[in-house]
């Protein structure tokens, strides 16, 4: 079986740690992004992944290679040369995944984090017999995505509705789909949207049907909604596979810590919060609502809230990081200065405080 993964383009909303690495090799929860992806792919019987991407694919694959090996899936790339919309790299990959079977194929977007029901999602395909399944999610604000209007019953997909100004329903096109083969003779090359151009064909024909996500689900693809994501899967893990949460005296709620991390004596962790490989946390720090990437030094009584902090990064001792704070790659921050919600690019020294959310170059 098959699976293409919408990697496209070139993270923006998620710098300064694009910078470093492409948006799906980010690590959410101590893995890259698309890992999780993958993964859940492989665990129902996916033997090859297609990554539809047009930037720095020798980065992806090179990185992936390792995982491939280890988890025995083929991954391969499809480069486009122009962006191509959500629908055009299927056209571009239909040779990778249209293999003469008959097979559906899964199609995800990289941004996505969920519980993956990927095997339900098979079964309901079988069931309703039609061409194509969506995923699809309910949401508090309709108005601010496109909805699915779907009949209850059956889950067929009646229409859809771009940000309604009026209630018409809640749920929402959660990226993740089961295509048969077929639907690649309704894609041309070029580029093109599966959201406004295919489905809708597709849902006129009476052939779109779509499951409810059971679960949680987010898009992770910008800073506020990474640690909003951050919470919804410690969550999840903890009714699912508590045991790859971490306990102690100094940790409240959900938090997962890699065990090569180490943390001294006093501190405070949690709630929802990774701590990555090979981190040294200090005595007397505070953690909460935060990733901590591989490679970071907390120094001593400092504070850090509501921020990614990234790769090889130190924060100083006293220091305190809160409000959607972002450090790029290797950033340091010195003794007791303070950032509110400051996006610091690769490789920067701050001395003096950030008072109020702004890009430091």
């Amino acid at each position: 079986m098959k699976a293409l993964i919408l990697v496209g383009g070139f993270g923006t909303r998620l710098r300064p740690l694009t910078l470093s690495v492409p948006k799906p090799l980010v690590d959410f929860a101590n893995k890259p992004m698309i890992l999780h992806q993958i993964e859940a792919l492989k665990a129902i019987g996916v033997d090859e992944v297609v990554l539809a991407i047009n930037y720095q694919p020798e980065v992806m694959l090179s990185f992936l290679k390792e995982f491939e090996a280890k988890l025995g899936i083929k991954i391969t790339c499809s480069q486009e040369t122009e962006p191509m919309g959500t629908a055009g790299p299927l056209a571009l990959a239909r040779d990778k995944l249209d293999d003469g079977s008959g097979e559906p194929f899964f199609v995800l977007n990289s941004d996505v984090i969920c519980e993956y029901p990927l095997e339900q999602m098979l079964e309901f395909h079988k069931k309703h017999g039609g061409e194509a399944s969506i995923m699809v999610t309910k949401v508090d604000e309709p108005s601010k995505y496109g909805v699915v209007i779907l009949d209850e019953e059956t889950g067929r997909v009646e229409k859809f509705v771009e940000k309604p100004k009026i209630f018409v329903g809640n749920k929402i096109n959660a990226g993740i789909y089961l295509l048969n083969p077929s639907v690649l003779n309704m894609i041309e090359l070029r580029p093109t949207s599966i959201e406004k151009e295919v489905f809708p064909k597709i849902a006129s024909e009476k052939q779109l049907y779509a499951m409810i996500l059971p679960g949680f689900w987010m898009d992770i693809g910008q800073p506020k909604d990474y640690i909003s994501g951050l919470r919804l899967y410690l969550d999840s893990l903890k009714r699912n596979l508590p045991k790859k949460l971490s306990f102690g005296a100094h940790i409240i709620g959900n938090v997962i810590v890699d065990e090569t991390a180490q943390i001294g004596e006093g501190c405070l962790i949690g709630p929802d919060v990774a701590i990555g490989p090979g981190c040294m946390i200090e005595a007397g720090v505070r953690l909460s609502r935060c990733t901590v990437m591989r490679g970071v030094r907390i120094k001593k009584h400092a504070c850090v809230s509501g921020s990614i902090i990234g790769w090889h990064s130190t924060v100083g001792q006293w220091a305190r990081v809160e409000n959607m704070t972002v450090l790029g790659e290797d950033v340091h921050v010195c003794d007791e200065v303070y950032s509110n919600g400051g996006v610091v690019l690769p490789h920067k020294e701050i001395k003096s405080s950030i008072t109020k959310p702004e890009i430091v170059m």
